[in-house]
């Protein structure tokens, strides 16, 4: 099950309709160094203001560096006066996908020392999917119908709704039904929101102090690698000396949601938000088997603007310059966060660049069977484990590069992006923005609460 067919329509639809041909940047023109220029400048600017600690109350709320990256890049390229170009915002996209991987390939160096942990919290971090399986359901859902989101509610509230839901939902309910625009609409808040909700959330859980920090970092992995980073980023600024403990669990409760997510959408989430629908609604023709509500011209819209998202862009950068970028960047902003440069970084980030060509490289060859995600963070895991003759020279040299600082790199390159999906934000609307809210926090609480339990039982 995949989104290929939609995709596949959508991209028919383009090219009837005239679609302009893709463009292919590389280091040779002028305006992707003015992207480079901006995601240098803005990360590194970022992580030179570090974290800035504002209380709330008798907790705090930590606004990290990754924050303000995030923000100036979102505000760069959505700005009125003089916008990032949408060819340079696609290009900002491609070059995310890089430095997600990036990003999977150094926490698998948290990963592999932390297996002999990661064993002795198995049975928490499964628990702990429950409550992102039932935390959208159980509290963003009665909100939904509360404030009349009509089917769209069952769309919106199943899951927090990344690239899979699509495919869940079009086969079941239709690419023109009020549940799809409820995917989409939850796909656009969380794209442009999602990562600044969960950062805010975890950073003030995390100062409570009543929360064991393994149970907030497995509570970030939601499924979604921007707020699992924004997660865990913020549970690290709070007890910095679980950094390595929190940072594994995250990641791995993160690929767990990634895996298991598609199979329990299925069978078990989008079945029983349906059910409650009806069961709060009593609308018993909402998703009769076989029934294709009537389209709505703005969820066909909104359709239109998020498959292009979803689409292969336009824009083509050849990936060894995506991977110069994304390296180049990291080192400059893993320099700042270090304050000084050594050699050490360059190593780490050559290790780091050639698990993600492995990976992609793997990916490629089974056609896809095998995520180039779940590739990186495996061999980087495996190569950093106790077992590994390496393992020692590996984590030597990881330690050079702070995670923190890849993380804000991760997120300033997702800011110069999401320019382009600000106008899908105006046709969602504004009833999203609680419900979309509600269900991150519900997903990240609850999971967080499942794992202490699961903690407090096993140990």
């Amino acid at each position: 099950m995949s989104t290929d067919s939609t995709l596949k329509e959508a991209a028919a639809v383009s090219t009837s309709q005239g679609a302009p041909a893709a463009v292919r940047l590389t280091l040779r023109d002028a305006r992707l160094w003015v992207l480079i220029g901006f995601a240098v400048v803005f990360a590194s600017a970022a992580q030179a203001i570090g974290p800035i600690v504002v209380p709330v109350g008798v907790a705090a709320v930590t606004l990290l560096p990754m924050i303000w990256g995030l923000l100036a890049g979102g505000i760069t390229s959505g700005q009125r006066i003089r916008p990032l170009p949408v060819d340079l915002q696609q290009a900002a996209n491609v070059i995310m996908g890089i430095a997600v991987l990036v990003l999977g390939a150094r926490l698998a160096f948290t990963i592999g020392p932390s297996i002999p942990l990661l064993l002795d919290a198995g049975p928490a971090l499964l628990l702990q999917e429950a409550g992102h399986l039932f935390g959208t359901i159980l509290v963003a859902l009665p909100l939904a119908v509360l404030l009349r989101m009509g089917p769209a509610t069952i769309g919106a509230t199943f899951s927090i709704d990344r690239e899979t839901s699509f495919a869940m939902v079009s086969e079941r309910y239709g690419a023109d039904s009020p549940q799809y625009r409820g995917v989409l609409s939850m796909y656009v808040y969380g794209t442009i929101f999602g990562a600044l909700v969960v950062s805010l959330v975890a950073s003030l859980a995390a100062s409570l102090g009543i929360f064991d920090p393994r149970a907030l970092a497995m509570g970030s992995g939601i499924g979604s690698s921007s707020m699992m980073a924004a997660g865990a980023a913020s549970i690290v600024a709070v007890h910095p000396e679980m950094s390595e403990q929190a940072l594994a669990l995250a990641s791995t409760s993160n690929l767990i949601t990634s895996v298991l997510g598609l199979y329990i959408g299925v069978w078990v989430s989008l079945p029983l938000a349906d059910r409650c629908y009806r069961l709060l609604t009593r609308d018993k023709d909402a998703v009769l088997p076989g029934r294709r509500p009537k389209a709505e011209p703005e969820a066909q819209d909104l359709a239109a603007d998020v498959e292009k998202v979803l689409a292969r862009p336009t824009t083509r950068v050849p990936l060894w310059t995506t991977t110069s970028i994304v390296v180049g960047t990291g080192l400059v902003v893993a320099a700042v966060a270090a304050h000084g440069f050594t050699w050490s970084m360059i190593a780490c980030y050559a290790v780091l660049a050639a698990l993600v060509l492995a990976g992609l490289g793997v990916s490629r060859v089974t056609r896809g069977r095998l995520p180039a995600i779940v590739v990186v963070i495996t061999l980087g895991a495996l190569l950093t484990s106790p077992v590994s003759p390496v393992a020692g020279r590996l984590s030597q040299i990881g330690e050079s590069v702070d995670i923190l600082s890849v993380i804000t790199m991760l997120l300033t390159i997702a800011g110069l992006s999401l320019g382009k999906d600000l106008p899908m934000l105006k046709k969602i609307g504004w009833k999203i923005v609680p419900v979309g809210t509600t269900a991150i926090i519900a997903s990240f609480v609850l999971s967080t609460v499942a794992a202490e339990f699961a903690l407090g039982l096993w140990g």
